[in-house]
């Protein structure tokens, strides 16, 4: 898309080189500035600042508006060349790009115009509608039809389906046919047929208008009966309508990350590599990888009549199917995080496997209100984040676990940060806070409510304890096939440094981390916050958890970090660790060990 922008903006700003033929040899402007200003605004669909031969510029300008409004996107138009007929008549040969999907073929064209000189003014644009396309009549304009393949889904672990396209049946009630005292039966009904909130609908069905379709419900066609439409339809008012959407597989799974699935609205259209109202992704993944997801529209350009009849194609190309975009979460643990994260405002919760660096789920608990905390929060650590401190304790000589004193420098917390993965990770496929100690963090030691120290999201600390656990530094990785990838732009977080120029975790390190690890929840010195961990089924758990201050105004939060198995967990929210132990260990035990 927009490939030939760059082109154009060259070939606009170069007419003074463009051979001419039967150059005058008076002194006088030559055609090349009047004639590459209006290739500006035929490329805008706006030639406000040109001169026009027996017309205006607000007549132009509505003629362009008619016979281009069908392609809704807007033309390239570059010069290709002016041949000067006389010393005051010159003809424009332009070339028109029109990019008409996502493919890398476009609809391209030549057509003339021809300029006049003024006798008291400089060259005017004798405006025809074959100035925007060779064959097109005065009273036809031109039109672009596009039908999107199908949208590719995004799958999970094992190839499952964490969103895709559905067919549905959007439920709606049309107050118009409708008596007054028609509604409160049909909403009765509806609720009792469809499991919903009668008081929720009773209010919203009475705050619509009197002639209005109320949204009622919409359901995957896969989940009810192959009646449901005809049954539907035995309520007064009521009707399913036969859709398609795009869809995860429960009502706000995994929203933030996934994101959502809607028309373009027109500032994304703006830059025209979309038309208004294109199914486009609006956030999170879907929006990221929206040009690997949508594939190309197939596009057919032709020429309507005044009756609206269609020519023949004056162009055609087929659709591409999008590209599924492949991830590495894992459609159950991320079911369970949500489930157990759904009443508590403010949670968030990753978990990586250490062997593979695969990120198997990656909960918030904010309702799909896109706020990424799992992945972009940026949190303190308060004093002391464990692993980090402990291996800084280990390489400064020592004895790991202890009370004896030890302060690390700024050099010491950085080096075990990085080798441990913060600050470090990168290949995750999609923008997060990779976590990091800040300058001056040492200092800051002394003083669990201090912010900064150790700065970290869940997703941060989940890549420290899956380094832990695997016994060398993990790369994290989420998407596995981003080769298509469309940035959105929002949301980006500082390059993290290169993993290849950080200091290596060692085997041993490692062990000794573990060891510690064991000995909080288990053992002479374990934690009594960290207790109920040691009953969770199957094999040995190894944590840590703590509390921090943000500053400010902002409360307090409570982070655990937790190995069992092959299986690194991070857990944040507000509040005390008991809380953020008690949501690890009901995970822990959900998953069976």
């Amino acid at each position: 898309m927009g490939k030939n922008r760059l082109t154009a903006a060259i070939l606009a700003f170069s007419f003074l080189g463009l051979p001419l033929a039967g150059c005058s040899a008076e002194e006088r402007p030559g055609p090349e500035e009047a004639v590459a200003s209006l290739a500006d605004g035929l490329s805008r669909m706006d030639v406000t600042g040109n001169e026009f031969a027996g017309s205006t510029v607000e007549a132009v300008n509505g003629m362009l508006e008619y016979v281009a409004s069908g392609m809704k996107i807007k033309p390239s138009v570059t010069v290709s060349k002016i041949d000067e007929v006389s010393a005051d008549e010159a003809v424009a040969t332009l070339n028109y790009v029109w990019d008409v999907n996502a493919s890398p073929e476009d609809y391209t064209y030549e057509t003339t115009v021809t300029l006049e000189r003024g006798k008291d003014t400089g060259w005017q644009t004798r405006f025809r509608s074959t100035t925007v396309h060779p064959d097109l009549l005065p009273w036809q304009r031109m039109v672009r039809k596009a039908a999107p393949p199908t949208r590719a889904g995004i799958l999970g672990a094992g190839g499952s389906v964490l969103m895709g396209d559905w067919p549905v049946w959007r439920v709606v009630l049309d107050k118009s046919v409708l008596g007054g005292n028609e509604y409160a039966a049909s909403v009765y009904y509806l609720s009792l047929f469809l499991g919903l909130d009668a008081g929720a609908l009773t209010a919203k069905v009475q705050a619509a208008g009197p002639d209005e379709f109320v949204e009622v419900v919409t359901v995957r066609q896969d989940e009810v009966s192959p009646s449901f439409d005809s049954e539907i339809a035995t309520i007064p008012g009521a009707d399913a309508l036969a859709e398609r959407r795009v869809l995860a597989p429960s009502p706000g799974f995994a929203a933030d990350l996934l994101g959502t699935v809607g028309p373009a609205t027109d500032e994304m259209a703006a830059d025209g590599l979309l038309a208004p109202g294109d199914l486009t992704g609006l956030s999170g993944l879907q929006r990221e990888y929206d040009s690997q997801l949508r594939g190309s529209d197939a596009v057919t350009v032709r020429v309507l009549n005044a009756d609206n009849t269609p020519s023949p194609p004056l162009f055609e190309a087929p659709a591409e199917p999008g590209v599924a975009l492949e991830t590495t979460l894992d459609l159950r643990i991320q079911s369970q995080a949500e489930a157990l994260l759904s009443d508590t405002p403010g949670a968030s919760l990753v978990a990586v496997q250490p062997s593979t660096g695969n990120v198997l789920a990656v909960a918030d608990s904010s309702g799909g209100k896109g706020t990424q905390t799992a992945l972009l929060g940026e949190y303190s650590l308060g004093s002391s984040f464990l692993p980090v401190t402990e291996l800084a304790r280990l390489r400064a000589g020592a004895a790991g676990g202890t009370e004896e004193p030890y302060i690390p420098t700024d050099a010491d917390l950085a080096a075990a940060s990085q080798s441990l993965g913060l600050g470090t990770t990168e290949g995750l496929g999609t923008p997060a806070f990779y976590g990091g100690v800040p300058e001056g963090g040492a200092e800051q030691t002394a003083s669990a409510d201090v912010p900064g120290t150790v700065l970290a999201s869940p997703f941060a600390v989940a890549a420290v304890t899956a380094s832990v656990g695997r016994g060398e530094r993990v790369s994290p990785v989420l998407v596995l096939n981003p080769g298509a990838r469309q940035d959105s732009g929002e949301g980006e977080t500082e390059a993290p440094s290169s993993a290849e120029d950080t200091p290596s975790l060692f085997a041993d390190e490692a062990e000794q981390l573990q060891s510690i690890l064991r000995a909080n929840v288990a053992g002479e010195r374990a934690s009594e916050e960290l207790e109920a961990l040691g009953y969770v089924s199957g094999k040995p758990v190894l944590a840590a958890a703590g509390t921090a201050g943000t500053g400010g105004e902002n409360p307090g939060h409570a982070w655990v970090a937790a190995l069992q198995g092959d299986l690194a967990v991070a857990v944040f929210l507000p509040g005390s660790s008991a809380d953020a132990v008690a949501v690890t260990a009901a995970f822990l035990e959900a998953l069976g060990g």
